[in-house]
């Protein structure tokens, strides 16, 4: 039988493995570091297995309490575990997405999360009870992804499994989660790099090219705000007017715009201050400072995300030479070696910090030293330019 100091002194391992109690009664410890309590009892001939909660929250005590209590069921005739009816993977999927994955991101991720289950995982699980899903039955649909070369969708439909399973456990619905049996067994995902200059010549040629753009000026001050600014393409399609704040010099990005799900502060050199001011004149009677071109005159719906690369594509860029996302490592990369502090850029760029309890507090973090930086960097883009 089990002791509080031995389930304490169970460490994760590559798989996971059971540590038996007593009377059907087992841990099961998963490589993540998880221990779940677990029941296992026969009935006439077929094995039934149950979650009964999560260790530290269900003590040893509790755990022993509730196997106890199924027992007496079981010898008066009665089987509680068998009057549980598994939920189907599907009616898991949907209460996890609408519970935990909708209130915490993005419309965009919802969207994409939401097509991965019902192009690929649904028709393959999703009628499945929760509990009887095994790993083989994961790679059988995730397989055929890989085949058309799109592991990182493979890898992410996984996670997506993984994250379900895990929901399930939690809320009692679940046994246990056999996406971790597939470690290793998919093939990785190449590192994604998105294509950029890096060249004073070169970004000096781009920018020219974007000032001769034939265009509307939404489209090239959008350009040249994404290279003073370098946020992620998606964060400046939503900049709203009244998220800038142009007597402080700052744009304020709450975080429900975030990748990383926390506020961010992009300080405004005087050229991107000049150019929304300019912009204002014609877009400032709507929400969003870059509107799509059918909600113009409302301003009520952001530019499409496929604008500023169509932009680029006849400014006669390849898909293969620069994308607005890699402004980003234009920008990064030409900081760098200007020797501007790591911590500013990196904080700048809002990468994520390693510590989650750190990060929520550090959003204004070497905030002085990023308004210098942000208005070298745009002097320093006018120089190229000009060279």
């Amino acid at each position: 039988m089990l002791t509080e100091k031995q389930i304490k002194a169970l460490k994760p391992k590559e798989k996971p493995y059971f540590a038996r109690d007593d009377r059907g009664l087992y841990l099961e410890i998963h490589p993540n570091g998880g221990k779940y309590w677990r029941i296992r009892v026969w009935e006439h001939g077929k094995e039934i297995k149950r979650s009964l909660g999560v260790y530290p929250w269900v003590t040893l005590k509790e755990a022993r309490e509730k196997r106890d209590e199924i027992k007496l069921e079981i010898s008066r005739g009665h089987n509680p575990l068998r009057k549980i009816k598994s939920k189907t993977f599907r009616e898991v999927a949907l209460d996890w997405f609408e519970r935990r994955a909708l209130p915490t991101r993005s419309k965009s991720h919802n969207d994409r999360t939401l097509s991965r289950m019902r192009r690929f995982v649904f028709p393959a699980i999703g009628d499945m009870p929760v509990t009887e899903i095994s790993a083989p039955d994961l790679l059988r649909f995730l397989r055929p992804i890989e085949e058309t070369g799109s592991h990182e969708t493979a890898h992410r439909t996984l996670q997506i499994c993984g994250s379900v399973f895990r929901y399930a456990i939690a809320t009692g619905d679940g046994v246990r989660d056999p996406s971790a049996d597939l470690r290793g067994a998919l093939t990785p995902s190449p590192t994604k790099h998105y294509p950029s200059i890096i060249k004073p010549e070169e970004i000096g040629s781009l920018l020219r090219a974007i000032d001769s753009l034939i265009s509307t000026p939404v489209v090239r001050s959008a350009l040249w705000m994404q290279m003073l600014t370098f946020v992620r393409p998606g964060e400046l399609r939503q900049m709203e007017w009244k998220e800038i704040d142009f007597k402080d010099a700052m744009w304020r990005i709450p975080e429900s715009k975030m990748k990383m799900r926390r506020p961010h502060l992009v300080p405004l050199s005087k050229q991107a201050l000049q150019r929304l001011e300019e912009l204002k004149q014609i877009t400032g009677h709507g929400r969003y400072v870059f509107p799509a071109v059918r909600s113009f005159i409302k301003g009520d719906r952001p530019m499409s995300d496929g604008t500023l690369t169509a932009a680029l594509r006849r400014l006669g860029y390849s898909q293969g030479e620069v994308t607005p996302h890699g402004f980003r490592s234009t920008a990064s990369t030409n900081l760098h070696e200007q020797r501007w502090p790591s911590d500013a850029i990196e904080r700048q760029l809002a990468h994520a910090e390693r510590s989650t309890i750190k990060s929520a507090y550090n959003y204004a973090e070497h905030l002085d030293t990023r308004r210098e930086m942000m208005q070298a960097w745009a002097d320093w883009l006018d120089a190229v330019k000009e060279s």
